[in-house]
């Protein structure tokens, strides 16, 4: 599993814009092989900061994304956002759970 997570800021008044924006990057993202989920979410102790996180099997299927959108997403995204940081993270294990039973799976 392959996280790239985005940390920015954004006033108030841009977060309904900001939603559509998101809405688009992940009508995108579903389309492409690997895609498997995307949520944005709000930073709790700090003012106006949200993550937004895209999850793919492969870091290769989050590159090739990139690599064919990300800069025409950018041109037609229309909230201002300032980010703050890109976070690139690879899963090492997972714990499933079933019922009562606890699985643990290495990657």
């Amino acid at each position: 599993m392959f996280i790239h997570a985005v940390l920015f800021e954004i006033k108030p008044a841009q977060v309904l814009t900001y939603i559509k924006d998101s809405r688009m990057w992940a009508r995108h993202a579903r389309k492409e092989k690997g895609f498997v989920s995307y949520f944005t979410m709000k930073r709790r102790d700090f003012r106006n900061q949200y993550v937004s996180i895209y999850q793919w099997r492969k870091h290769r299927y989050h590159r090739r994304f990139m690599d064919k959108f990300h800069d025409w997403l950018v041109s037609k995204s229309k909230a201002r956002v300032k980010v703050l940081g890109y976070y690139n993270l690879e899963g090492i294990d997972r714990v499933r759970v079933d019922g009562e039973n606890l699985y643990l799976t290495n990657k």
